[in-house]
């Protein structure tokens, strides 16, 4: 059974930096493309970095770009999430995800099979 668990959320400062983690079971992370993706209220479901499984390439949301790293474990078969110079609007639910397809950052979320539960980051100015 395919389970997705997030942990590492919670409330940081602005400028502050973060790191969020995803447990995978039931697949292996190395087969499969990984992703994050992030909710604030009112608002949709966006992407915010891809690992694409055909050549694990990287791929991040304009957003987060220059201050934001994804990266996968094969041995541990989990998924991490750094982001530094954390902004209020970084403020989200934030959801690891996976699927077997070649996928990017255009990628939309009902493109990924495998969802997490989401965990909450809270950025204060």
């Amino acid at each position: 059974q395919v389970h997705l668990a997030e942990s590492g959320g919670g409330s940081v400062q602005t400028g502050g930096s973060l790191r969020l983690s995803c447990a995978a079971s039931g697949f292996s992370v190395s087969t499969y493309s990984v992703a994050w993706f992030r909710q604030a209220p009112g608002l949709e479901r966006e992407g915010v970095a891809v690992i694409d499984v055909r050549d694990g390439s990287t791929s991040y949301a304009d957003s987060v770009r220059g201050r934001c790293r994804i990266s996968k474990d094969n041995v541990k078969n989990t998924l991490s999430l750094e982001i530094d110079n954390l902004k209020p609007e970084d403020s989200a639910m934030y959801y690891c995800a996976a699927d077997a397809d070649h996928l990017w950052i255009g990628s939309p979320p009902e493109r990924f099979k495998y969802w997490g539960q989401g965990v909450q980051v809270t950025v204060s100015s």
